[in-house]
């Protein structure tokens, strides 16, 4: 049996409540099965976390009477909820899917998918030189310098995007360089029979916005990836449904590749639809190096003239290198969770009911997929990868469809590994982080800050479990 929080080999109908209590947690371990409590904190998990999972067992049997979950013309009193796994697509056959170490790769590959990975691996972690098409100018050499600790993390590498707003529309500034700063270039070149030197760009005067992104990190991408557009269009329906005021929209993007419009899923914008134009992206913005399908030089500061002694004009990859970093986040692994305790347990119930998980998606269902380990399987995320209203938490840019002040879900999987939160990394806590929620965040923030000591507790511990 499962739920939407937590599924171990299989899940169950399509009709599973995602309010009830954890019956199997992440690890199939039943929740709430203890030894017979000996001292008064175990008196206290009794009261404060059995007693809560049965009156929500109950609440949840009885709004699961009240409408069904796929019904269009059920009543509009539904109560608040959150998409389950089986009405995104998960049947009593659907798996999860498992990862190995942090860092390592899915479970289940064969040797030939492992080498494709370590392949991948070694070519994210090359070092480009001007030689290999750097420049003119970037943000940093290889891919690893900002996705560390381990590799396909992040460092918390923090880029500046810059832009004007004014009377409500957002200008890009592209005719200076805009909307991502290039902060590094290659110095001086050779130019004719003298030399030419390259500096880095700078936020220019016309600019009034200016924001900071953390780099994330990629694991588990693959599976994200693997997602069928239509499950995303779903799950802004179904929210739509049961919490139109904290409902997403997906992102449509342009797949290069192809032509065809797409939900995007990748960025803090969700501005790219698959991880392969995501590397693509990547490596012309971040490094310099063009591509297939990124085969326009960054003109430094807008000023296109400067790449007349650019010293290697050429295509710089004949897309061997974004094939190669696109198979190494491919198979890369989720991370894996860590062991739960009751107070995680009771903490999952507080993020339920304060309304985190109305953004927060904990499950996902992979579509079919040539490759098994990616192919139908339940992931936990924890986000829908839709575009939100945060907000002054926005950080005022806008990419495509994607206005000011909307940002993606930021995944809650491998959170204990950041050492600072939200986009600009100026959050150092889970509490701070919760705290600085505006928009549809404003919401599970209020409810939060209304939390007793030991409520706030519990959610800050599951979210320390994941």
């Amino acid at each position: 049996m499962s739920t939407a929080f937590g599924i171990r080999e299989s899940v169950s109908s399509p009709q599973v409540n995602a309010r009830r209590p954890l019956q199997v947690n992440h690890e199939g371990g039943v929740a709430g099965a203890a030894r017979p409590p000996r001292h008064r904190f175990a008196r206290l998990i009794v009261r404060r976390v059995v007693i809560p999972l049965a009156s929500l067992a109950l609440v949840g049997c009885e709004t699961q009477r009240m409408t069904s979950a796929t019904d269009p013309a059920a009543p509009k009193d539904t109560p608040e909820r959150t998409a389950s796994a089986g009405e995104l697509g998960a049947t009593a056959s659907t798996t999860r899917a498992t990862g190995t170490t942090l860092g390592g790769p899915l479970a289940g590959l064969d040797a030939g998918q492992l080498a494709r990975f370590e392949a991948g691996r070694a070519e994210f972690m090359e070092v480009d030189g001007v030689r290999e098409g750097l420049g003119p100018v970037f943000n940093d050499a290889s891919c690893v310098t900002c996705h560390n600790a381990p590799v396909g993390g992040t460092t918390g590498r923090v880029e500046t995007r810059f832009g004007l707003l004014a009377g409500g529309q957002f200008d890009a500034l592209e005719r200076f360089g805009g909307s991502l700063l290039q902060d590094r270039a290659v110095g001086e070149v050779a130019a004719g029979a003298g030399t030419f030197t390259y500096v880095p760009e700078v936020v220019p005067i016309a600019a009034n916005v200016r924001a900071g992104r953390v780099t994330t990190p990629l694991f588990g991408l693959g599976l994200v990836d693997a997602v069928p557009d239509r499950t995303f269009q779903l799950l802004a329906r179904l929210e739509a449904f049961y919490s139109p005021a904290t409902a997403g929209r997906p992102n449509v993007v342009s797949e290069i590749r192809t032509g065809v419009t797409r939900v995007g899923r990748f960025g803090w914008k969700a501005q790219e639809p698959t991880l392969h134009q995501f590397a693509g992206e990547a490596l012309l913005n971040e490094m310099g190096v063009t591509n297939p399908e990124f085969p326009e030089e960054n003109c430094p500061n807008g000023d296109c003239s400067k790449l007349a002694f650019n010293p290697v004009p050429a295509m710089n990859d004949d897309g061997t290198s974004v094939e190669r970093s696109t198979d190494f986040m491919t198979l890369l692994g989720p991370p894996p969770r860590k062991g739960s305790s009751y107070l995680s347990v009771y903490g999952e119930l507080v993020f339920a009911s304060a309304g985190c998980a109305n953004c927060h998606t904990p499950a996902l269902v992979t579509g079919p997929n040539g490759n098994p380990a990616l192919s139908n399987k339940v992931f936990f995320p924890y986000s829908d990868f839709l575009l939100h209203d945060m907000g002054a938490l926005g950080d005022g840019i806008a990419q495509g469809r994607a206005g000011p002040n909307e940002m993606r879900t930021t995944p809650l999987w491998g959170l204990t590994a950041h050492s600072t939160f939200l986009h600009d990394g100026r959050a150092k806590s889970i509490d701070e982080a919760i705290r600085a929620h505006g928009g549809q965040g404003a919401i599970s923030r209020s409810r939060y800050g209304r939390m007793d000591f030991f409520s706030r507790a519990a959610l800050q511990a599951f979210l320390r479990s994941l």
